[in-house]
């Protein structure tokens, strides 16, 4: 499941500080904890939901993970917006060049490369160096025309015709920085990200992930933890006379009721104050859907941390790491006198 806005859940600002966040966690705790809300069945999402929100904004380092991520997911949204506008605009121009023009054909890759580069561009080479040039570029054509259709090709798509001509205009540009000469060499590798769930990663699920039209099957096998790149030979970029690149994919877990520590795992236990200071028997539901039994030792503080060894995620050996439970310290939904009266007592030196 994955978690909304942490800043929309507490309802800060992005720029808040420390203590305006934990005061605004503090409050939507008590406003919705399962206990004083015993008739909602959603108490506890929600209860959990403000715990997750309040775990990643009061850690600097991954608030700050999470921002950068923000902003650069609204940065890639921004120009892909651009681009499919760009694209609109360009096959809006097309159109009204064909209808203006229905006896021109359309521009080659090889003219509008040239077009880019100038019509003078050709001649910057010698007469010795452009008949090779020439003659290799005959016989690729050559080659090409007597090949037979590779059974991999993508189907005669709209789509699959726009990547078709934008990979020829890069090997066009590529042809012409290299001097017109067939140099085997490999495309660019296709780097992107693949958000997986804890789930996933115990069942070393085998995940499909949609790039630029194509499927790509991404095993988590054991080991894999947040930030994990896996490589996927030749599955990246096609270029035309270029060795197809490799797909590499960064591995990125979907905020949940677990927070991946490599191969450990860490969620949050609430306890309330007279169970932190007594200490208590209770329960924590673990990865695999289970409650795991939890001892609560006496005088246990906020943040203080209770291992579980072997719920945590399968490294590369085959073992399994820990589950880190995190004790959050809740006070009651309604003051209580006495504790109001013994923590007053305590402060300023006075006896009941």
């Amino acid at each position: 499941m994955l978690m909304r806005d942490p800043y929309a859940v507490l309802g800060v600002h992005r720029d808040a500080g420390q203590e305006e966040i934990k005061a605004a966690w503090r409050v939507l705790a008590k406003a919705v904890h399962p206990d004083q809300n015993q008739d909602d069945p959603f108490a506890s999402i929600r209860f959990t939901e403000a715990g997750r929100a309040y775990e990643l904004l009061r850690d600097p380092e991954r608030r700050s993970r999470y921002d950068r991520a923000h902003r650069n997911a609204e940065v890639r949204r921004e120009m892909e917006l651009r681009r499919m506008e760009q694209m609109r605009r360009q096959q809006s121009a097309r159109k009204a060049q064909a209808e203006g023009a229905p006896q021109s054909g359309p521009e080659s890759a090889e003219d509008m490369v040239s077009r880019i580069f100038g019509a003078g561009a050709n001649k910057q080479q010698t007469t010795a160096q452009a008949a090779p040039a020439s003659a290799a570029a005959s016989g690729e054509r050559q080659t090409a025309a007597k090949a037979p259709p590779s059974p991999a090709e993508p189907a005669d798509t709209p789509a699959a015709r726009r990547a078709t001509a934008a990979a020829d205009i890069i090997s066009g540009i590529i042809r012409r920085i290299r001097g017109s000469r067939p140099v085997i060499d490999k495309a660019p590798d296709l780097a992107c990200d693949l958000v997986v769930t804890v789930e996933d990663m115990l069942k070393q699920a085998k995940m499909t992930l949609e790039v630029n039209g194509e499927s790509l099957r991404v095993p988590l096998v054991a080991g894999t933890t947040d930030g994990t790149v896996i490589r996927l030979k030749e599955q990246g970029h096609r270029i035309q006379d270029l060795k197809r690149g490799d797909a590499v994919v960064t591995v990125r877990v979907a905020p949940g009721p677990f927070r991946v520590d490599g191969n450990d795992l860490r969620t949050c236990l609430p306890v309330t104050i007279e169970n932190a200071v007594l200490g208590c028997e209770t329960t924590v539901l673990g990865p695999d859907g289970e409650d795991l039994p939890v001892t609560v030792p006496a005088w246990s503080s906020s943040d203080q941390v209770i291992c579980l060894e072997g719920h945590g995620l399968t490294d590369a050996d085959g073992q399994r790491g820990n589950l880190l439970v995190e004790i959050r310290l809740l006070l009651w939904e309604r003051p209580d006198d006495k504790m109001i009266d013994l923590m007053r007592s305590l402060r300023e030196g006075l006896y009941l």
